[in-house]
């Protein structure tokens, strides 16, 4: 518990680690509502946080690997908009499962491509394949993973921005 408020606190004196809170909410999600009233009371709002629906998220196993593979569609897709809010969930989850060398190598990942080598270090820092995707787009992620357009000739849509 302690560990997550020093987390915490850490991004609200780094405001640029998490402009818009999407690492805060992952950290503040795995803490129950009572400990993070104590631990950041300025930061649980009624507002904010409905206590009845608290927690109601799955297993945090299970909503990382749905997040993740969200995030790999939205690359896929080309929804660039949503880039950013996966690779700073996913880091924080990865924190949270214990997986500081999953979260260095984010880290160490360069961002373009919507953010594909970052959410690829998630998925092989933590073990998890991406052969759900299936092979036509598996190739295609691992080309934008490597920083490279989703298709040999080019892509339209601008996946090398």
């Amino acid at each position: 518990m302690y560990e997550i408020g020093d987390r915490l606190e850490a991004l609200r004196d780094v405001p640029s680690r998490d402009p818009f809170g999407f690492r805060r909410e992952i950290l503040l999600q795995a803490l129950s509502y009572e400990d993070a009233r104590v631990l950041l009371p300025d930061w649980v709002d009624a507002r904010l946080f409905d206590h009845e629906r608290w927690g109601g998220r799955p297993d945090p196993e299970t909503y990382a690997r749905s997040y993740l593979w969200s995030a790999v569609h939205d690359i896929l897709t080309h929804r660039r908009r949503w880039a950013g809010r996966s690779v700073d969930q996913l880091t924080e989850l990865a924190w949270l499962f214990g997986h500081d060398d999953a979260v260095a190598a984010m880290d160490a990942a360069p961002y373009p491509i919507h953010g594909a080598p970052k959410i690829a270090a998630f998925a092989d820092g933590l073990g998890w394949p991406l052969g759900i995707i299936g092979d036509a787009n598996r190739r295609r992620f691992a080309r934008m993973a490597a920083g490279q357009p989703c298709d040999p000739n080019g892509c339209r849509y601008g996946c090398q921005d």
